[in-house]
Formats: structure tokens, sequence, C-alpha cells
């Protein structure tokens, strides 16, 4: 394999994403698919009507494993960095999380799982060496840190990812949402979750990274699966209303401002029986039960041009002083508008309140509008 230009990494499916004609593009340090032949829009609505495979290798995978070999130990730790209930997360189970800094920033958000003997983690591609210099600078003398840098991660998504996979390990079709398991899949070894960054149904599969691209291959060779890359994930997890670190979270981004109330979850919260202990818990938890001054929101742009991340929001069309700021935007496929998403004063934040976004020096009228954009199918029961 030929080095990268300018010393971007390249996943373990680089071969197959140039094989199948795939647009490189840099990502996060990474040489990374935008689209396929069928382009971005196309690719969104097949994950929507069939399975969709992405290649999400860049991302950090990192076990957490108390030094003592009790599990409770990690998840006491784990909870110094993150406020949600680490302790109280079943065998198994995966929750999504955030780390948090000081001043009550979104230092990344993440996922946890509890394997029973270790945690496992699934970091942001961007922060992953940040994040694990976190970990061992707060956890070092608790907490074994394992970064897995030889294992590859594929996205198995939509209505028939369920189907797709069985082919090759019908015990996941007993999994549930957020359900982690290990599974035997083509001859590898997995460690696969019932998630995703779509709003669909499917699947996380951890495989050695060896075995990657033969997966890959067999999962595409299952009649409605196709390859997906970055412009219909991005496209696909903004209608989920899902939020994009580094765009609509990022270090001056408080859980409340973002919306992510519901990730913090009773116990950590002021009164609960693991309480606070977590960076910026004063400041999170104070919003948590006060407020916070701005909100991130949907907005429906009232036309059919897309306002994208960067634009600034106006109560009308003469007003000099923003409200607020869109983080991401573009064309929803699936529901055939555009859409957006914004933080916006909190005196602004209620559902049908029109604003106007400065597009190019012209004021366009958009609505707040609940998130998200369509109706998430994430297999509960």
């Amino acid at each position: 394999m030929t080095a990268a230009p300018n010393d971007l990494k390249r996943t373990p499916l680089f071969d197959l994403h140039t094989a199948l004609g795939g647009k490189m593009v840099p990502f996060a340090g990474y040489e990374m698919p935008v689209q396929y032949a069928p382009g971005v829009l196309r690719e969104h609505i097949h994950t929507r009507k069939h399975a969709g495979l992405f290649d999400v290798s860049h991302m950090g995978q990192i076990i957490v494993r108390a030094r003592s070999g009790d599990q409770a130990d990690a998840a006491r730790a784990l909870e110094t960095l993150v406020p949600v209930d680490v302790q109280g997360l079943a065998k198994n189970r995966q929750r999504y999380a955030l780390f948090t800094n000081r001043h009550g920033g979104i230092q990344d958000d993440l996922m946890i799982a509890d394997r029973g003997d270790h945690f496992f983690l699934v970091v942001n591609a961007a922060c992953k060496d940040i994040d694990l210099s976190h970990l061992k600078s707060h956890l070092d003398e608790t907490c074994i840190i394992e970064p897995l840098p030889d294992r590859a991660l594929l996205a198995l998504q939509g209505p028939q990812a369920e189907t797709a996979l069985a082919q090759y390990a019908p015990d996941c079709a007993a999994m549930r949402f957020m359900d982690v398991a290990n599974l035997h899949i083509n001859g590898a070894d997995c460690i696969v979750s019932r998630s995703g960054y779509t709003g669909e149904d499917g699947y996380e599969i951890s495989i050695p990274s060896a075995d990657a691209a033969a997966l890959a291959q067999a999962l595409l060779d299952i009649e409605g699966v196709e390859a997906i890359g970055l412009g219909a994930r991005d496209s696909l997890r903004l209608e989920a209303g899902l939020c994009l670190y580094g765009s609509d979270l990022d270090e001056t981004t408080t859980p409340v401002e973002a919306a992510l109330e519901w990730a913090i979850q009773k116990t950590r919260r002021r009164n609960g029986a693991t309480q606070g202990g977590f960076p910026g818990a004063e400041i999170i938890l104070d919003e948590l039960e006060n407020g916070a001054t701005r909100r991130r929101v949907g907005l429906k742009p009232e036309g059919r041009a897309p306002v994208r991340s960067g634009a600034e929001l106006f109560t009308d069309e003469q007003s000099e002083n923003a409200i607020g700021i869109v983080t991401s935007g573009g064309f929803g496929p699936t529901v055939e508008h555009p859409v957006s998403m914004a933080y916006v004063a909190i005196e602004h934040v209620s559902p049908g309140t029109q604003i106007f976004a400065d597009v190019r020096g012209k004021r366009l009228p958009v609505v707040v509008t609940k998130l998200p954009f369509i109706t998430q199918n994430y297999k509960r029961k």
C-alpha cells in the first residue's frame, strides 16, 4: 500500500474503498470515502430503505480495566470523568456518555459498554489521542487503559441490517438497541453493538483489522447492502438529530445547552446516590435545575435553500443582534426539505417560532422545530 498524501492515515478498508470507486477526502486525519458512484442522495435513501455499510475504523477503541480486577472500581473511576451512570450499566449494555471539562463543556462524546470484566469505549476520531491521554492522566492509578489500534470498526445500518448480518451471525437477531455481544462473524471474533449514527436500526462491528476487508466484502455481497460514504453519513445523522463533535458539540458547549440532559441519569444529578464528582459538575447540575441561556434546536428553512453551518440567526429581517448560530445544515433527502441544527437564545426555542438566518447577506425565514426530523427506528423490543 502506497503512502498517503500529507501523511493522512488509511483504514484497513482503504483498498476496498478505491476498488469500489470511492471519492477519497481528508477527514479527521484519514483518507475516507465521502461518496461512491451512486452519490450522497442515493446512498442516503438506500440506507433508509435497505442497508448501508460504513467504514468508521477511524474512530478510537479503548479498553478500561480496573487494576484491582473489580469492575465496580473501573465504573467509579469512569464516573469521575463523565456525568452518566456507569455503575448502573448492566453487563453487555452500552450507554452514550460525555467527557466534560471544568467549565461544563463537552470535551468529547463517546459510547461506553460494560463487558463484565472491563469497559469498552468508542470515541471520536479527531479526539481519540486527547481522550486517551485524558483517561491515562486521570485514571492511571486505578485503571489499565488499553487502546485498540489493530481493530477496525464497521457500521451496518438500515431496516435490512439484521437480515444481512444474521446470514453470518444468527444470534445478532436477538440483540436489542444498545446491547453488546461477542459474535463470530465470517471467521473473525467481533465485538458487536446494536447501535449506530443514522437513526436506523443497525450494528457497529469491531473486528481485527486483518479480517475487516473480508467481512466488508462479504456483507456487500448480500443483496440490499451497499457501501455508503461520509456524505450520506452526515445527512443521515442530521435528519436523526444526532450531534457531530466539533460542529454541534465542543468544549464551550454544555450538555444542557446541547439538549443532552437525557444522557445524565437521575443518580448523577443533585440528591442522586452518585451525584456530581465529574468535571464541571456544579455548572452542569445548576443548568439541569435552572436551565441554560441557549439551546440546541432543529430548524426548517421555509424555502428550498439549505442553511449551513456558520449562518447567524436573527429575530427579524432588520435586527443587528444575532440570537444564535447554525452548527449543522443541509438537505434532508428523506424529509425532502432543508434541515439544520442550531443554538438559539432560550427565549426563541419554542417549536413554531419563526426567526431568520443570514445566508450570504440575505435573511431567510426558518422555523424552530423539534428534533429529530425523522422517526428513529431503533429495535427496542
